[in-house]
């Protein structure tokens, strides 16, 4: 008979640090609801969406936070809410759109009617039916409408950028992303007005986490995705640095194209490398330098558990990780440009947003290794990675072969999730 898994019943991380991560990390159902209360539902914000999106009374957009659903909200008077999509009354997901402009908030299925703040403000049938001279049914006498309202969630924004907590008692925004890191969201979201040029959104058949190690993963860009080593965009001899806040938990990887060395070996023995490709259309990579970069040509900013802000050349945008089971998640990008924009740097922006995305020239290729890797995990449970390029330390650098914003990650999960 052919070898048989045998599976731990409390499968314990055996190796000290976290340089070599068990691959149930990304496979037990368990480990996984354990995330989604301790990541996205406590102690953390969770990126909604942008101020942009709603900019009248009334608009709103659908969205979640982990795999709750709910709904970020313009109110009449310019706040911003969010409130969780589940009616009240029979625990219905009443918003069904993805956007619109609403005065109120309808519950289909019986018309239970809520505020923009998520008050309850209305229930048919209240004060029952007259009938044959009597009044049937209706509300108990001590029914009160302020304790049917929805659950609203705690609400900051920055830059305009909307972040949104189911914990009340959750430290500021700003101490979320700690100083390092704030420099960074500040760089891009520096208060110009943002105006939105488009989204793509596709499920990737892996779990959350591996986009954030994805993105926190500097060793594998100019290896994987041959547009980076071909064309320079993140090369292992650029100039650089990786920064994370003080738990591990968010980082930003910092390149600057050809402020590195011209060194032939970091491309010639890559397999990716074509010395021979050319573009048609230079304007995906004819960087023009603005003022807001402050000298990186690319940033890539994780802030855990749940956004991405991408800054690459000169397509910017936001990437919301949204968890579906254990084994995947939905992966939304929002690109968007500023209001005081010329025409020909929209263009720019929408041109190189071309880069990224389901089917981008660059980002394509995550996708693929993301559920390559997935399946691995599952095929083979028992097994570890080796997260130890670089060595085995968590600290910032000034080079990208290294690994260890990813091992600072774990850090940080391992103390949160007691594991």
């Amino acid at each position: 008979m052919p070898n048989q898994t045998v599976f731990p019943q409390d499968p314990q991380w055996s190796e000290e640090g976290t340089s070599r991560i068990p691959f149930w990390a990304y496979t037990r159902e368990d480990l996984y609801k354990k995330e989604l209360d301790r990541f996205f539902y406590n102690n953390h914000w969770c990126y909604v969406g942008l101020e942009a999106e709603i900019p009248h009374a009334g608009d709103f957009r659908r969205t979640v936070v982990g795999e709750r659903s709910v709904i970020m909200v313009r109110d009449p008077d310019g706040s911003i809410n969010v409130v969780e999509n589940v009616c009240a009354h029979r625990g219905m997901r009443f918003c069904r759109e993805r956007h619109g402009n609403a005065k109120d908030f309808l519950c289909p299925y019986h018309q239970w009617n809520y505020s923009l703040k998520g008050d309850l403000q209305g229930v048919p049938f209240r004060r029952g039916v007259k009938q044959d001279g009597k009044v049937n049914g209706g509300m108990p006498a001590d029914f009160k409408f302020e304790a049917h309202g929805l659950t609203k969630l705690k609400v900051a924004t920055r830059g305009g950028v909307v972040f949104a907590s189911f914990d009340h008692e959750i430290e500021s925004l700003e101490a979320f992303l700690g100083p390092s890191i704030l420099k960074y969201f500040d760089r891009t979201f520096n208060g110009r007005r943002l105006k939105v040029l488009g989204y793509r959104r596709q499920r990737i058949p892996g779990n959350w986490k591996l986009m954030q190690e994805n993105i926190k993963d500097p060793y594998h860009p100019g290896l994987l995705h041959t547009w980076f080593s071909t064309f320079g965009l993140w090369r292992a001899d650029n100039k650089s640095e990786l920064k994370m806040d003080a738990h591990f938990r968010h980082a930003a990887m910092i390149s600057t194209r050809g402020q590195g060395g011209n060194n032939a070996e970091v491309v010639s023995g890559v397999d990716s490398f074509k010395d021979k490709m050319t573009l048609k259309d230079g304007r995906l990579l004819d960087i023009v330098p603005e003022a807001w970069w402050g000298g990186p040509t690319a940033v890539m900013t994780t802030i855990f558990p749940s956004l991405i802000i991408q800054q690459q050349v000169n397509s910017v945008s936001t990437r919301h990780i949204q968890p579906s089971g254990h084994g995947s998640f939905d992966f939304v990008w929002t690109h968007f440009g500023f209001e005081d924009d010329t025409p020909e740097m929209q263009e720019r922006r929408l041109i190189q947003a071309n880069l990224f995305g389901p089917a981008g020239f660059v980002s394509a290729d995550d996708g693929e290794v993301i559920e390559w890797s997935q399946q691995g995990f599952t095929q083979k449970p028992s097994h570890r990675t080796v997260v130890e390029m670089g060595g085995l330390d968590i600290a910032d650098t000034d080079h990208m072969v290294t690994e260890t914003l990813i091992r600072g990650m774990y850090d940080y999960w391992r103390k949160v999730m007691g594991e």
